[in-house]
């Protein structure tokens, strides 16, 4: 997975005509993905073209010759106009909202590495008329800022932007990336703390048996921000499309904010257990069974997933992800492991082999933990003492149980496990 950071910079346009040749690219560049948006849409929610290929084929040779936009950045328009029209289709399929088409109004350009280069103390942006130059403006205090962990760190490397104009200013959004450093090579024989993810109820789950956020709270923050933007697009005014903006921001902000902490509570816990690695459900695999959830939801489970890595690897513990097939339905218990679809009602896990009950949240995120030991044993790159993390001990990769003694370390295997 690679990791992906956002850092906002202010700009000073160097060049004299340089502020009319960026807004005429503002201009053009709104038009173009306004005539891709107005291609694509229909009354018909299930008739909305989505598809990027097919868009391009429809309207790129039309938006050449209509615009002075180079090649990359009517492709870059096209890609922002499929992707709001994506998410129309998806709000009035998943989320049983009403649509319109997507109308653009902001000042905003997407540049990628063609079209922006990254100087060290400045950059230059293509424009309909060549090239602009644009000094950083950087705080005069940059320790502990994102200036001084991602602009200053050569791990980071700079990949694509966004440039935005608000009252004149013009403030560019660098997107960082780089991969990890972990190597899972050097974790694969240690102890594995499992992670499952929810829709309702608590958002996250160990093995540990910790059980974090919650999903139904998140929801209602996320239901109570659509009914006022709902209520503002109603409106239609220019001063409600500033208010949605203000919220959209706002609401953006608290709920990453949330699934940070979340993030850093599961990786303490993992520290806490003494932990080398992390396991997850496939989050592409885990969509269909939340097929009826909110894209929102997703989106979650995508942030939330991205802040574990990133807070993980400051600590060299890997993050990695399992197939999600009957995690929820099979008995973690040690001994049992039977498989069914009624082991488990609603919250409640109770076998029906062994009887073991557990909170059923609880015994997915075990055997998460689970799949990942018995995944590298299988590939040969894990040993038997690689292990899952339980809230009173360990389980290694052949079954066998070390509880947690009291000095927090675990004793021998026992040859009848309890957990």
């Amino acid at each position: 997975m690679v990791l992906n950071r956002d850092c906002q910079v202010k700009l000073d346009v160097l060049d004299e005509d340089g502020e009319s040749r960026l807004g005429e690219t503002f201009d053009q560049f709104r038009q173009a993905a306004q005539h891709v948006a107005d291609y694509g849409w229909s009354d018909t929610p299930a008739n909305i073209e989505t598809s990027k290929s097919t868009l391009n084929d429809a309207t790129y040779h039309d938006v050449r010759e209509a615009t002075d936009l180079t090649a990359n950045h009517v492709q870059a328009a096209r890609s922002l106009a499929a992707e709001a029209l994506s998410s129309c289709k998806e709000l009035y399929f998943e989320e049983d909202q009403d649509i319109s088409k997507p109308t653009f109004r902001g000042s905003v350009v997407v540049y990628d590495r063609r079209t922006i280069t990254f100087n060290d103390d400045h950059c230059t942006l293509s424009t309909t008329d060549g090239r602009v130059t644009a000094e950083y403006v950087f705080p005069d205090d940059q320790e502990g800022t994102p200036f001084e962990t991602y602009w200053e760190a050569d791990a980071w490397e700079k990949s694509s932007a966004t440039l935005h104009e608000r009252d004149g200013t013009y403030y560019l959004h660098v997107n960082f990336q780089k991969e990890p450093e972990t190597n899972p090579s050097a974790v694969e024989n240690g102890t594995v703390l499992g992670v499952d993810l929810n829709v309702n109820g608590y958002l996250a789950v160990t093995s540990t048996g910790a059980f974090y956020g919650n999903a139904d709270f998140l929801n209602h923050k996320r239901d109570e921000y659509e009914r006022v933007r709902g209520g503002l697009q109603e409106t239609g005014t220019r001063s409600a499309h500033l208010t949605i903006q203000r919220i959209g921001s706002s609401f953006a902000n608290w709920s990453e904010d949330y699934l940070h902490r979340i993030a850093l509570a599961i990786v303490l816990e993992a520290r806490r257990f003494d932990c080398d690695a992390l396991a997850f459900e496939n989050l592409k695999q885990i969509r269909s069974r939340i097929s009826n959830g909110k894209k929102f939801q997703q989106w979650a489970f995508n942030k939330l997933q991205e802040f574990v890595v990133y807070k993980a690897e400051e600590y060299g513990m890997l993050v990695d992800d399992v197939t999600p097939q009957y995690t929820s339905q099979r008995c973690s218990h040690s001994e049992c492991g039977f498989t069914h679809e009624d082991n488990r009602d609603g919250n409640e896990f109770e076998c029906m082999n062994c009887g073991k009950k557990l909170h059923a949240d609880y015994n997915a995120a075990r055997n998460v933990a689970w799949k990942l030991v018995q995944r590298w044993l299988k590939s040969g790159a894990g040993r038997a003492n690689c292990q899952v993390a339980l809230k009173s001990g360990t389980l290694n990769g052949n079954g066998d149980f070390s509880p947690t003694t009291s000095s927090g370390q675990t004793g021998s295997p026992l040859t009848s496990p309890r957990v």
